[in-house]
């Protein structure tokens, strides 16, 4: 997200109309519903840490314990145990 300069975008009027409300403030102005992204859409993320819970799993099914793969993956082992969780689920379907 970057920030915007109001004077620059918005005619005179409106931005007086915004200043009756929040002056000198940062307002944070969401998207339309319908332009809005899912998360992780424009990064690599989500496909990083796809491949990195595709890992975990895989050294799992290898029979690395729980609380190696926390340490190997600086996880928490609850996380450990939701991601193997949602991966045995996901290899299911």
């Amino acid at each position: 997200m970057s920030y915007k300069k109001a004077a620059h975008l918005l005619p005179p009027e409106l931005l007086e109309k915004i200043q009756e409300y929040v002056d000198g403030e940062y307002l944070y102005i969401p998207r339309i519903s319908s332009r809005k992204k899912e998360w992780g859409t424009s990064t690599s993320t989500r496909r990083e840490l796809q491949e990195r819970n595709a890992h975990i799993y895989a050294d799992y099914l290898r029979g690395i314990p729980t609380e190696g793969l926390a340490e190997k993956y600086f996880l928490s082992p609850k996380s450990i145990q939701r991601i193997i969780g949602r991966q045995k689920k996901e290899n299911k379907e």
